[in-house]
């Protein structure tokens, strides 16, 4: 696994495919870029993709502190898709994608995001299924706010998790979830209030490349609304919807997410 420095920060990546094209993959929270081998494997041939472990994930460095969270993220990625290519985000990943689609716009060949957890949009298409997420993550936010890791990441895993129980699981994957709460924590004011003012009036169809929005079929209904927003606003964005599939789409659904980013890239 290569590592190094990226945006002054030590970042651990994984690189997959031979394709003549070069892609950024941008994992969810609590997860690791080896989580995108199975789409990564799909898509070898025509993509050659980078994969780094957000700060705090896989082998990167921890969260440094010396910014806000997302603020850090983005500046990694900024930093990795050098002169430019595709960019693919998965959930809090996908949140960091638009972002560089966003400030980078001539870096970004295309963008496929797959459950973009960025809560704010959602009260732009759905404002009752907003305030419904945010009462029903209430034990959640105070779990976070009493410093109680296991608790929050257990609710976190229930409601985004792969559909294991918090009690089905390892030892080390409970503890390691637990871990990353503060990571969590800290994306709470961009995701819920748009920190980086993403959302503001007429910024996001500024956005001229090709954007794919990819949600399962079994998703949160926040996710829904969240789509709903960003297909409206973003000119041509498509939006599909996986069969059985939850919000862990591109692990658990590698094949049909494939066939929809090819779809895309040889539009």
């Amino acid at each position: 696994m290569p590592e190094g420095q990226r945006a002054g920060f030590p970042v651990y990546w994984r690189d997959f495919g031979t394709g003549p094209d070069t892609a950024l993959l941008l994992h969810c929270a609590l997860a690791h870029s080896k989580a995108w081998a199975p789409l990564a494997e799909r898509l070898s041939d025509r993509l050659t993709m980078t994969a780094p472990d957000l700060p705090g994930h896989g082998r990167s460095a921890a969260w440094d502190g010396r910014c806000a969270i997302h603020d850090q993220v983005t500046e990694i990625a900024r930093d990795m898709i050098g002169a430019g290519g595709h960019v693919i985000g998965h959930s809090f990943g996908a949140t960091v994608a638009l972002r560089l689609a966003l400030e980078d716009p001539g870096k970004v060949r295309s963008l496929t995001l797959i459950e973009p957890v960025l809560f704010a949009a959602a009260g732009q298409s759905a404002p009752s299924v907003l305030k419904d997420y945010v009462m029903t993550s209430e034990a959640f936010g105070a779990a976070l706010a009493a410093e109680d890791w296991a608790t929050a990441a257990a609710d976190f895993i229930r409601i985004w998790g792969d559909g294991r129980a918090w009690p089905d699981l390892s030892d080390r994957e409970r503890t390691t979830f637990a871990s990353q709460m503060p990571f969590i924590r800290e994306t709470e004011p961009f995701l819920l209030h748009d920190t980086a003012g993403l959302l503001t009036e007429g910024r996001l169809e500024t956005i001229a490349c090709p954007t794919l929005l990819i949600r399962g079929q079994r998703t949160e209904p926040v996710i829904t609304a969240i789509h709903a927003t960003l297909e409206r606003r973003i000119p041509g964005a498509v939006d599909v919807v996986i069969d059985g599939a939850g919000h862990m789409v591109p692990i658990t659904h590698p094949d049909p997410v494939a066939r929809h980013i090819r779809n895309l890239l040889d539009a």
